[in-house]
């Protein structure tokens, strides 16, 4: 998922052109884009779209971030949305393990109703300060949970901490990283809200990259093609993978676990990183 477009849900007519577009996932949104007089409207046009022959077909991942669990909007979004065709439910402002619960019960309810025997997945936000100190426990609450997602406009903005300071953008980064590690989960970037600074999306990206994020939310399809680029491996890192992966086999043919490869040492973490890069490429 090197690229997660954002899709107002109260925008049908966009729901077309973002499937074609270059993203690797769309993530429909009920929550802060879409105002409350419009969230009806907006739910029940997502739903018919996963209802479609083309959402079932569509090759990319198919998000839908609802409103949060104590909302008066959330029973009726995930009543909507629960589809066979939807890939992650995203949750915001979850603040605690019990948040998580409540909507794991909620999703359980409605599979079990309509018969659904793939489990709906979720992606976590993390946007305060208690989720980020929490998002470890957070992430590992329920098995459903795929991954957490870095909301820095919601975690930085009311505390008046400044969102281009790339030092605290980083920190905050590496503590979602890291409970996402912890956790077993993958790590998403959150969103670049100034459209006109492609060079510093394209930074921030570059930073979450090295910090091993999957990829980055896009929230307009001008940044699409730069997540793309940035989160794709280049051919000397996959062959360099390669190389690992290939002298790794041959010292367990020798009775070593670590072994030189470009000259430098390698043991079983480097190893480990290179089979998952191998791992998430495609056949």
């Amino acid at each position: 998922m090197r690229s997660k477009l954002f899709v107002p849900g109260s925008r049908p007519e966009l729901f077309a052109k973002a499937l074609a577009s270059p993203a690797d996932a769309l993530s429909f949104d009920l929550e802060d884009a879409v105002p409350d007089e419009h969230k009806p409207a907006a739910r029940d046009a997502v739903a018919a779209w996963l209802a479609t022959d083309a959402a079932s077909a569509a090759a990319k991942l198919l998000i839908v971030r609802c409103n949060a669990t104590t909302s008066a909007h959330f029973d009726a979004d995930i009543a909507a949305v629960v589809h066979p065709s939807l890939t992650l439910l995203n949750l915001p402002k979850i603040e605690a393990a019990s948040d998580v619960l409540q909507a794991v019960a909620a999703i359980e309810r409605i599979e079990h109703a309509r018969g659904m025997r793939t489990p709906l997945r979720l992606l976590i936000n993390i946007e305060t300060p208690k989720a980020l100190r929490r998002a470890a426990a957070l992430a590992s609450a329920h098995p459903r949970v795929a991954g957490l997602q870095l909301g820095l406009g919601d975690l930085f903005e009311p505390a008046g901490i400044d969102r281009r300071d790339t030092a605290s953008v980083h920190t905050a980064m590496l503590a979602l990283r890291l409970a996402a590690a912890e956790a077993g989960v993958f790590a998403c970037d959150g969103a670049f809200a100034d459209l006109q600074d492609i060079e510093g999306f394209r930074d921030e990206a570059a930073m979450a990259r090295r910090l091993g994020f999957v990829g980055k939310s896009c929230i307009h399809p001008s940044q699409v093609e730069i997540a793309n680029d940035v989160f794709q491996p280049s051919a000397a890192e996959l062959a360099q993978a390669r190389r690992i992966v290939e002298a790794a086999a041959a010292a367990r043919s020798r009775g070593a676990a670590a072994f030189v490869v470009d000259g430098k040492m390698i043991d079983p973490p480097f190893l480990k990183r290179a089979e998952a890069l191998l791992a998430q490429q495609p056949d």
